[in-house]
């Protein structure tokens, strides 16, 4: 009988930690305010096309900005600068004709960056809408994100975390380095750019 009687308790038990564990919307802290970003722990990373059966990845090594976080998360605003000069492939020649006038330009348009103008869905899971600045072009990208939670660091601060992305065409921003080969492009034209975020409260 108590051999029975074990794998019930065990059911059980799951059955009660599945139902609890069900509201994780309603679990991740949440502090309005205005926070700054914190370029030691965000990665601003993209990939790109390569000779079409493979891919070039890299990242954008500084980062700064505001994010103001609402009550209403809907009001929030998120504002983003990133110098064109901390691009990262970790190949030193490639990353120089990145930033030379065949892609961006990099002395003539020294920053990227990024204003919110509509926050739609909740914390959770929301899209991000905004003006995105590159070279001397000003286009309309919408972000997904998530908001990933809220801590005190070590150091008594409050430190909230996101993770945002999005694609681009890279020729609607005048990026219009256009080598082939005989399947096709040598570098595509969408852009994949993946943010994950950690910002702080400002005291």
């Amino acid at each position: 009988m108590k051999s029975n009687i074990l794998p019930i308790i065990i059911l059980a038990l799951l059955s009660t930690a599945s139902l609890a564990g069900g509201g994780k919307s309603e679990k991740l802290n949440y502090q309005d305010g205005t926070y700054t970003i914190d370029p030691a722990h965000t990665r601003a990373s993209f990939s790109i096309a390569h000779f079409v059966i493979s891919k070039v990845e890299g990242r954008f090594n500084e980062v700064k900005g505001t994010i103001k976080f609402d009550k209403d998360f809907s009001k929030s605003s998120f504002e983003a600068t990133i110098p064109v000069s901390s691009i990262d492939t970790a190949v030193e020649k490639r990353d120089n004709h990145l930033k030379s006038p065949d892609f961006f330009d990099a002395k003539k348009f020294p920053l990227m960056t990024f204003k919110s103008t509509e926050i739609s869905g909740d914390k959770h899971e929301f899209e991000l809408t905004g003006d995105l600045t590159i070279k001397d072009v000003t286009k309309e990208v919408v972000f997904e994100g998530k908001y990933l939670g809220l801590v005190t660091d070590s150091w008594g601060n409050k430190r909230a975390a996101f993770k945002l992305k999005t694609k681009i065409n890279r020729k609607d921003f005048n990026i219009n380095y256009s080598d082939k080969f005989d399947l096709g492009p040598v570098v595509g034209h969408e852009v994949k750019i993946k943010i994950i975020s950690e910002v702080t409260l400002k005291k």
